[in-house]
């Protein structure tokens, strides 16, 4: 079988910049939308972290794309996030986003594209990096190209110990269908039970982000003050996808001053792996 053709020269190109003007509206409902307990991000104070997605979000397909075929469209999951925080986001903020892809790794089970994004303010300062893994499954490019995304690997010495929290958290019936609309990501996989069967997959999943803002809000109440300001890094690596009504399990253990490992489990399946949330106080 060809393997079908990614295209180099798409790597370090950077998309145009797309511009987002942030309001409390936007927060609140991106808050609501992931079940987020956090009063200030409920009030649309202060964006929760993965909040951070969606001003870059229409950058980041047209990315993915200027590498990966067109058609390879629909076998499209989020493989892993990375984002680097310089600051919170606030309302009245105008933020700059572009995205450039970085790499991409081929395997037979698919081909790991690796797009690298970054976020300013009005003022031109950053705002935020991220470090997003478009995964095209069952599409091995046959190579490899350009830059991995940055490492955030588990260390198995780490389960020795005792996780300092424990995170139980339902996912609803209803959780794709209120978060397409408040994060902008209206992926059919998401929101067509049948569309979804037609790529593969069991049914309508969750969206990868909707678990990792899950995730985020599990660290943030239990081991950062419910401070976003204190986030600096939160990293994972979706494992399998989440089907609404499943009940997520996050454990956190201490791996460094500041620094936490994470994983979350749907029973004993993880679903994320590699979780890393790094604090400054």
């Amino acid at each position: 079988m060809t393997a079908p053709a990614f295209d180099e020269a798409g790597i370090g190109q950077w998309t145009e910049p797309d511009t987002f003007e942030v309001t409390a509206e936007r927060i609140a409902r991106y808050a609501e939308a992931t079940n987020d307990p956090i009063a200030r991000h409920r009030a649309g104070e202060v964006a929760p972290p993965v909040f951070a997605v969606v001003p870059v979000f229409n950058s980041l397909v047209p990315a993915a794309l200027s590498v990966a075929p067109v058609e390879l469209l629909s076998k499209l999951v989020h493989g892993e996030q990375d984002f680097r925080f310089h600051r919170p986001i606030r309302p009245g903020d105008v933020l700059t986003s572009r995205a450039r892809p970085t790499g991409f790794t081929g395997k037979p089970n698919g081909t790991a594209v690796v797009v690298r994004t970054e976020t300013v303010d009005a003022g031109g300062a950053l705002v935020n990096e991220q470090w997003m893994t478009a995964f095209f499954r069952r599409a091995d490019a046959g190579r490899s190209v350009g830059e991995p995304a940055p490492p955030h690997t588990f260390d198995e010495t780490l389960r020795a110990g005792d996780p300092v929290a424990r995170v139980v958290a339902r996912v609803d019936e209803d959780q794709t269908f209120r978060y397409a609309p408040a994060s902008g990501d209206p992926m059919p996989i998401h929101l067509d039970d049948e569309l979804a069967r037609l790529s593969g997959l069991p049914g309508i999943i969750a969206h990868g982000l909707c678990t990792m803002a899950f995730t985020s809000w599990a660290l943030l109440t239990e081991v950062g003050g419910s401070r976003v300001e204190y986030l600096r890094r939160l990293a994972v690596r979706f494992a399998k996808p989440v089907l609404p009504g499943q009940e997520l399990t996050t454990r956190v253990w201490p791996a460094a001053p500041g620094t936490y490992a994470y994983e979350t489990t749907v029973g004993d399946e993880p679903v994320i792996r590699d979780g890393l949330a790094e604090f400054t106080r």
